[in-house]
């Protein structure tokens, strides 16, 4: 399939946009969820990009820089994947699986603009110290440039690439290797969620965890409403925090009746 340069600039647009808003703007619209669906509308198969971007946020949903370290980058990394579902006609987690090699590209893109970007904060702060405003947006605006510039040229690289060979090269690839990469894609989404859990996981929780597993499996088994499975879930999932959010409001007012104070707070 060809595609023209409207497609090219718009993918390189929100490539850009997504880039600088992981540190600068919501932290939201970068998220594989949002940038999935925007690059599959671009290239004319939305449902595919919903799904390699739900995919590919499952992946990435623990994923947390640590002071200077990075993590495979999540804007490369699932719009990469949705360009190689859609151009080269890969399955979601296969595509999922090939794209994390480009994270890494954005988690190096990241690494160097911080590395470069280090000493010039010493700069920023001499504009600060002479209260001079627009000397520290000039290095802010050229830091977002420099990382956005960065990411789209990388994106829109491979894009053209995958769309002239795309084909040809996922025909080249054997099938166990393909197979190996959807079972690698598939495999990763559980591992970032577990990586989620372990986070936030708290011991008083297991319990709801063990429920909503056991409530996912019957509902997944009844036809009638497997296809909205996770939105039941969903919904009781709220309705149990809603509860406990009500309990522990009323549980705090009633503390405070009385004036008991004797821990200081």
């Amino acid at each position: 399939m060809d595609y023209n340069f409207i497609q090219v600039l718009l993918i390189f647009i929100v490539t850009f946009i997504a880039a600088i808003d992981q540190f600068s703007f919501l932290e939201s619209l970068y998220q594989p969820i949002v940038t999935g669906p925007i690059i599959g509308a671009i290239l004319g198969d939305v449902q595919t990009g919903l799904v390699v971007g739900g995919t590919y946020q499952l992946m990435t949903i623990g994923n947390m820089p640590v002071g200077g370290a990075q993590p495979p980058n999540a804007v490369i990394g699932g719009i990469m994947a949705t360009v190689f579902a859609i151009v080269m006609k890969i399955d979601a987690t296969a595509s999922v699986g090939f794209a994390v090699a480009f994270a890494l590209i954005g988690q190096y893109i990241v690494t160097i603009v911080f590395t470069v970007m280090s000493p010039i904060m010493e700069k920023a702060d001499e504009y600060a110290h002479k209260a001079d405003p627009k000397g520290i947006e000039k290095i802010n605006y050229g830091a977002m440039t420099a990382l956005g510039v960065g990411f789209g040229l990388v994106v829109v690289g491979f894009f053209l690439a995958g769309s002239a060979f795309g084909e040809k090269l996922s025909s080249a690839i054997p099938d166990g290797l393909m197979r190996a990469l959807g079972a690698a894609g598939g495999m990763m989404r559980y591992v970032g969620f577990a990586t989620l859990l372990r986070v936030m996981m708290s011991k008083d929780m297991w319990g709801f965890y063990f429920m909503g597993f056991a409530l996912a499996l019957v509902i997944g088994s009844i036809e009638a409403i497997s296809g909205a499975t996770l939105l039941l879930i969903a919904f009781i999932g709220f309705g149990f925090a809603f509860w406990d959010y009500q309990v522990s409001v009323k549980t705090k007012a009633n503390e405070m009746v009385g004036g008991d104070f004797s821990d200081g707070i």
